[in-house]
């Protein structure tokens, strides 16, 4: 098998892009390079770090997404960390939570693991796992235009959820570490949502 053709688009400035004006728009990250991502286009509360739990986001963000109906959620994550959660998709598709969204940077590699190819990689379409897991609405990115395209769907609270696939080209930019203690994330997110601090 040969690789898969992806995108020359910049990870780094694909996420700045998707981030800007972001509103009160909640994101929760996969472990390693979209953390890394999320944290360099900008620090934010509403970001909820996520540095283990592999395969795991989408989950994170369903459960947010249910309780929070009135926020946006975006979950930020990339192809070695969704593929390893390939059923969390049928279970975010038949929970049905309108107002999230699944965006996967998908450079067809295991990043954190030594740029191994990923299923991706040799060949297989996450957003067409997506679709026929049941998600009504599915997109797929490659360039900076589709990036500022996209970004108002990210606002949608009646319509999702949603999942976007965002080709990006393979590479590992220098990491930008947010912050790593897990009480300080999570209480420093509850104050975002207004929920007590314990």
């Amino acid at each position: 098998m040969t690789m898969a053709n992806f995108s020359t688009l910049d990870r780094r400035a694909a996420v700045k892009s998707l981030l800007r004006d972001r509103k009160d728009l909640l994101v929760v990250t996969g472990l390693g390079s979209p953390t890394y991502d999320v944290f360099a286009a900008g620090e934010h509360p509403g970001n909820f770090y996520l540095w283990g739990a592999m395969g795991g986001a989408a989950m994170v963000g369903l459960g947010l997404a249910l309780a929070q109906p009135k926020r946006p959620v975006l979950v930020l994550t990339g192809d070695g960390e969704q593929l390893m959660g390939l059923g969390n998709l049928l279970t975010v598709a038949v929970s049905k939570p309108t107002n999230l969204t699944i965006a996967v940077l998908d450079n067809g590699h295991f990043g954190e693991t030594g740029m191994q190819l990923s299923h991706s990689g040799y060949g297989a379409k996450l957003e067409q796992i997506a679709e026929g897991a049941g998600f009504k609405s599915v997109h797929k990115i490659s360039d900076l235009a589709g990036i500022d395209a996209y970004r108002p769907r990210l606002q949608d609270l009646t319509r999702g959820p949603h999942f976007v696939k965002i080709n990006i080209a393979p590479g590992n930019p220098p990491r930008a570490l947010p912050p790593r203690d897990g009480s300080y994330v999570k209480n420093r997110f509850r104050q975002n949502l207004d929920l007590p601090v314990n």
